[in-house]
């Protein structure tokens, strides 16, 4: 299934914009006041620089008192108003940048958002797909007495920003890596929702239930993803939960409406390789090569059993030792018809963590319940794990 729309369609028209020797406390400050999801970055001579994001700042452990936009923002890729849908959400997973500039020659028009991109496709027959389809099975959950810090290192060692409360595995909540800035980080701010409302919180050790949100909004997995597009809009949120007999069983984030959206340029049933690599990644283009054989060795196994799909490679620093070696984390999410499949590592190589990271996804496709009954895949499974192999 195809999209037909196009940037023309959705963009809007104007923007909101900073100098680049803007102080990141002030842009955070815009960010809350006007409820925008990203800023244009502008030069001394008026030319657009850049994108900044409320993320990339909250994110970062830099003084936003002293530390100017400069520092933090990102370089967009441009986009035209005759530009797919599909390919404006391709270049937003790449860049990892959710607001892009919309040009007319050389003159900036305006910028287009996810939400721009989502609410435009599943208006088109494509919104009738159920949620199920799209959304992440099997999401990480926390139990409600489980501590802010443990949730805060699961979400940096999951690369996820979102993640449903449970108790004796009922949903009772949602907490995000909004919260945990808000209420652990910004200590001065009180509480006003949950059991730790009029309190000041200061520790990392205080438990998740006094931060999470609730009611939650959910949504069903065979509702369609119109739906459920018109749901977050309502509600001005980025993820949902999606339940069943009121447990949860999937995550549904904007991320998730764009990938299948930026496969919808590939026209051909074959496994493909989307990358998002933050620019400070040193990763050169025999590094990349590389990456890109080991990942075909891989599709040529499973083209035939998986039919079509794509491998969403997610890379980005988390800080150098004492020789000045970045560390880097991968996380790999492979799309494909017949179900997700996820894995994450870390290394101080790009190259030897992608092949980490690539190998546990390996194992998880051959040991996933989607191909249990391929008698091939399951005896090379078996010999892997190196159980005696016996006739299927």
């Amino acid at each position: 299934m195809l999209i037909s729309g196009t940037v023309k369609d959705v963009f809007a028209e104007g923007f909101e914009s900073v100098h680049e020797d803007k102080a990141l406390s002030e842009c955070l400050a815009l960010f809350k006041d006007k409820k925008l999801p990203a800023l244009a970055v502008f030069d001394s001579k008026g030319k657009h620089v850049g994108m900044l994001s409320p993320r990339w700042i909250i994110r970062s452990r830099l003084d936003p008192t002293t530390t100017n936009a400069k520092a933090l923002m990102r370089r967009a890729p441009k986009v035209n108003l005759s530009d797919s849908l599909s390919k404006v959400a391709k270049l937003m997973i790449e860049s990892g940048i959710r607001k892009l500039p919309v040009y007319s020659g050389d003159k900036l028009l305006g910028f287009v958002t996810e939400v721009d991109v989502i609410q435009g496709a599943v208006m088109e027959k494509w919104g009738n797909t159920e949620v199920e389809e799209i959304m992440t099975r099997n999401p990480l959950v926390v139990e409600e007495d489980e501590s802010v810090g443990r949730l805060l290192s699961l979400f940096r060692e999951q690369e996820i920003s979102h993640a449903p409360v449970v108790s004796r595995g009922k949903l009772v909540g949602i907490v995000s890596i909004r919260d945990i800035i808000e209420y652990v980080f910004q200590p001065r701010r009180r509480q006003t929702v949950g059991e730790m409302a009029g309190k000041k919180i200061s520790s990392l050790g205080v438990p998740v239930k006094g931060i999470m949100s609730n009611p939650v909004i959910t949504v069903l997995p065979e509702n369609h993803v119109r739906y459920a597009a018109e749901k977050m809009r309502e509600f001005d949120i980025s993820s949902l939960v999606v339940t069943t007999n009121g447990r949860p069983t999937g995550i549904l984030t904007k991320r998730d409406f764009l990938e299948p959206m930026a496969q919808m340029k590939e026209v051909e049933r074959k496994l493909t390789i989307q990358f998002s690599v933050r620019d400070d990644v040193e990763m050169d283009e025999v590094q990349q090569s590389s990456i890109i054989d080991d990942f075909q060795s891989l599709a040529r196994r499973y083209e035939e059993t998986l039919e079509a799909g794509t491998l969403f490679v997610y890379m980005k620093p988390h800080g150098t030792n004492f020789s000045g070696h970045q560390l880097i984390h991968c996380r790999l999410k492979l799309r494909t018809r017949k179900g997700s499949f996820f894995s994450n590592s870390e290394g101080w190589n790009v190259g030897e963590t992608f092949r980490r990271a690539l190998d546990r996804l390996d194992r998880q496709i051959l040991g996933s319940k989607e191909l249990e009954y391929d008698q091939k895949f399951a005896k090379r499974y078996l010999q892997r794990i190196r159980f005696p192999l016996t006739e299927l």
